[in-house]
C-alpha cells in the first residue's frame, strides 16, 4: 500500500508542478518555503476507552501557485511518539518513543488571490508516514486562512483530518501555524536609460512616446498610453467590470459565480445550492446511506446502520458480554459447559458475518492454588474456548488467547459464589 502512496503522491505533485510552468500569465504565488509548528491528534480504537494521543510536531513547507486560487504544497512534519499506540493482527503497541515523520502533497484551494488580507482556503491532498518500523498512508483534508505579510510572506493557520489510506493507518488532526518566505524577492526595476532617436508613437496609439507610459502596447490617453486597467486579472477590463477587485466571469459582469451555501462551490455548479456541501459531491454533504450519523467515507459499513467508535459497523461487543456470560468453569476444570455451547455456535456465526474481525479469548481463575497453576489454568480455559470455535469453522489467526489468572476478578474471591464467577471466559471482539 506504501509503495501505491509514494507513487499517486509524486504523480500529483508532478503534474501540479508541470501546470505551473504553463502559466502565461503569472499572478500565482510565487516559490515560497515555511516554517511550521503544529499538534497532531491521534485518535485510539475502542478497546483503548476512544482516548487520543496529542503530541507536538515541527516541519517545513514548499508552496508553488499554480494558479491565482490555487497553491501546490508540499508539507513535511516530524514529531516523537509511540506508534503504533494500538495493538492488531499486524502491528504490535508501541512501547517506546521513536521519530514520526510524514511527507504529503496537497492543493490549496483558496477563497480569493494573494493580493488579499485574509484568505481562507480548503486542503486536499495525499501523504505518506514512517514510524520506526512501518509506512502509512494518509490523506490530508481540511481549511485554513492566510494572512498577508510584507516582501511576498504569509502566515498560515490550518487544521486537517487526516483520513486513513491504508491498513496501519488511524485517522488523526492536525493543527497548526507556519510562517513563509518567497525563495526569490522582487526583482527592482531598471532604469532605463535616455534614448537619442525613438519613434514618435511607437505603438501607433495616438500618444506620443514621450508622453506614453507603455509606449510598446497600444492604450489609451486617459490611461497615458496604457491599455484599460484589470485589477483583478478575470479578462474583464475595470471599465466594463461591476467587481473590479473580484475575480469574475463575463455572465455575471465581472463578478463571481455566488455561493449561496458559502462552500466553495459556486451556484451554477451546486447541486446543493442552500446546503454547504463539497465539491467532489457536486456541491452536497457526503451522504450517509444507512442513516447512522457517519457519512459514507468514514463508514466501514455504510448500508447498515452502526455507531461511530466501530467505523459504522453494528457494535457486536453486548453480543460476546452475553455469550460469555455462560462460560464458566468447575474449579480446577477447562471443560465448557454444555449450556454455553449454543452461545458459541452463534459467537461463529457473528464472526462469519464479519470477516474483518477478530476476537480475544481470556481465561481467568479464582484466587485458590499457586499462581503457576492458575497461569496455566486460565490460559488452557482460553485454549478450550478456541478449539470450540476452530472445530465450528472459525479460522485459528482471527483469535488470540490471554490466560489472566485471578488477575482481573468480577466479583469477591472472598465467597464461593465470587469464585464461580471468576472462573470464566471473556470475549473481546476487534476491528480492523
Amino acid at each position: 500500500m506504501s509503495k501505491k502512496v509514494i507513487g499517486v503522491t509524486f504523480i500529483i505533485f508532478a503534474s501540479l508542478f508541470s501546470n505551473a510552468q504553463d502559466q502565461k500569465v503569472n499572478k500565482n504565488k510565487p516559490a515560497s518555503i515555511a516554517l511550521k509548528a503544529s499538534i497532531l491528534n491521534f485518535k485510539k480504537t475502542p478497546l483503548t476507552e476512544g482516548l487520543t494521543v496529542s503530541t507536538p510536531a515541527v516541519g517545513v513547507q514548499f508552496f508553488k501557485g499554480i494558479a491565482p486560487k490555487f497553491d501546490a504544497v508540499v508539507n513535511l512534519d516530524f514529531s516523537s511518539l509511540k506508534y503504533p499506540y494500538y495493538v492488531s493482527s499486524k502491528q504490535p503497541k508501541a512501547t517506546t518513543n521513536a521519530i514520526y515523520a510524514a511527507i504529503d502533497t496537497r492543493i490549496h484551494i483558496k477563497l480569493a488571490t494573494d493580493d488579499k488580507s485574509i484568505v481562507p482556503y480548503a486542503i486536499l491532498g495525499l501523504g505518506l508516514a514512517k514510524d520506526a518500523t512501518n509506512f502509512t498512508g494518509y490523506a490530508p483534508m481540511g481549511l485554513g486562512v492566510q494572512f498577508k505579510a510584507k516582501q511576498g510572506s504569509f502566515l498560515h493557520v490550518f487544521g486537517t483530518h487526516n483520513a486513513e489510506a491504508s491498513k496501519l493507518t488511524k485517522m488523526h488532526t492536525n493543527f497548526g501555524i507556519s510562517y513563509s518566505f518567497p525563495l526569490k524577492l522582487k526583482e527592482k526595476k531598471a532604469i532605463a536609460l535616455p534614448i537619442e532617436s525613438v519613434q514618435a508613437d511607437q505603438d501607433d496609439d495616438g500618444v506620443s512616446n514621450d508622453k506614453d507610459d507603455c509606449p510598446e502596447r497600444s492604450g489609451l490617453l486617459k490611461y497615458k498610453g496604457c491599455p484599460v486597467p484589470d485589477e483583478d486579472g478575470d479578462g474583464i477590463n475595470d471599465e466594463n467590470d461591476k467587481c473590479p477587485d473580484a475575480e469574475g466571469t463575463v455572465q455575471y459582469r465581472g463578478c463571481p459565480v455566488p455561493d449561496t451555501d458559502k462552500d466553495g462551490v459556486p451556484d451554477d455548479q451546486d447541486k446543493c445550492p442552500t446546503v454547504a456541501g463539497l465539491a467532489r459531491y457536486n456541491g452536497c454533504a457526503i451522504p450517509d446511506t444507512d442513516k447512522d450519523g457517519i457519512n459514507d467515507e468514514l463508514d466501514q459499513c455504510p448500508a447498515i446502520a452502526g455507531v461511530a467508535g466501530n467505523n459504522g459497523c453494528e457494535d457486536l461487543q453486548p453480543k460476546l458480554n452475553s455469550i460469555a456470560a455462560a462460560l464458566k468453569f468447575e474449579i480446577g476444570q477447562v471443560n465448557i459447559n454444555a449450556k454455553s455451547l449454543q452461545g458459541l455456535d452463534s459467537l461463529v456465526q457473528i464472526m462469519t458475518l464479519y470477516p474483518k474481525t477478530s476476537l480475544v479469548i481470556t481465561g481467568h481463575t479464582d484466587n485458590t492454588g499457586t499462581i503457576k497453576i492458575n497461569n496455566r489454568l486460565s490460559l488452557l480455559r482460553a485454549k478450550k474456548v478456541q478449539a470450540y470455535l476452530i472445530k465450528k469453522g472459525l479460522a485459528e489467526n482471527r483469535t488470540t488467547l490471554i490466560g489472566m489468572a485471578d488477575a482481573q476478578p468480577i466479583a469477591s474471591n472472598a465467597t464461593k459464589e465470587g469464585r464461580t464467577q471468576n472462573r470464566r471466559a471473556d470475549l473481546t471482539i476487534k476491528y480492523e
